[in-house]
């Protein structure tokens, strides 16, 4: 082997690590994509969970509020 063909077959190991990293990086540019828009789905549905929280707590209240004057209306009707 001389010292041409080393040369030579280190060119080709050297092209072919370097079509092995662009790939590599091709695909970790894409799992970061992929987790950006992850990011941004889990976030809007933390909002969203947020504001159905938040819309659903006045019901438990309105719910005893009517029970109390229920109960004051039919307090009133056996005193009187």
């Amino acid at each position: 082997m001389t010292e041409q063909d080393v040369a030579l077959e280190l060119e080709r190991l050297r092209g072919t690590v370097e079509a092995g990293f662009a790939r590599l990086d091709g695909r970790l540019d894409l799992l970061t994509q992929k987790d950006d828009q992850t990011d941004k789905t889990l976030a809007d549905h933390e909002q969203r969970l947020t504001a159905l929280e938040r819309a659903r707590w006045p019901l438990p209240s309105i719910a005893a509020l009517v029970a109390v004057a229920a109960l004051a209306l039919s307090a009133w009707e056996i005193t009187h």
